[in-house]
């Protein structure tokens, strides 16, 4: 049995989360492989949530694992152009379960919150629709500062801008 963390039971778990969400896959999303001969990059494509902003909108992405995975968590970003509070503007997915584990050296998030090793890809991207989801998106530690001072500001400016992006991505989708 290899340790934890080594390259062999790295891609022994990616291989069975992967074979896993094909087998049994989840609402909302669904995940694919970049190139078949690299686990460590994955294909994303969440479908906008029902009665949401997002509605509608098919919002592609990446999941570029570290070679420390499962003991360090991996990078999501937004290929399709996204506005929110908790996504940077290059589309880096800015939540608790994908920061590092251990504490937060500005206080904002407990341990508990961020990556543990038991977190799957499912659980990674269960937690990206419920942030879309999200009626009142986390506005004290903003990833994108100007959607955030839209929302405070415009709050109706915010939900049509973002109800564009979705439209857009539907179209482009298809495209």
């Amino acid at each position: 049995m290899s340790k934890p963390g080594t390259p062999s039971s790295n891609t022994l778990l990616l291989r069975r989360q992967l074979t896993e969400l094909t087998k049994r896959p989840v609402e909302g999303f669904s995940a694919g492989l970049v190139d078949e001969n690299d686990l460590y990059e994955w294909e994303i494509l969440i479908i906008g949530p029902p009665d949401t902003l997002y509605e509608g909108g098919f919002f592609k992405a990446r999941l570029s694992f570290p070679p420390e995975f499962p003991l360090l968590p991996p990078k999501m970003r937004f290929i399709t152009p996204m506005w929110h509070p908790n996504i940077y503007a290059d589309g880096v997915v800015c939540i608790s379960i994908l920061h590092a584990p251990g504490e937060d050296q500005y206080g904002y998030e407990d341990a508990g919150e961020r990556w543990m090793p038991v977190h799957t890809v499912e659980s990674i991207l269960i937690s990206v629709i419920s942030l879309l989801s999200s009626e009142t998106p986390n506005l004290d530690s903003p990833a994108n500062i100007e959607a955030a001072i839209e929302i405070r500001k415009d709050l109706a400016g915010y939900k049509k801008k973002v109800r564009r992006l979705a439209r857009r991505s539907a179209e482009e989708a298809f495209d």
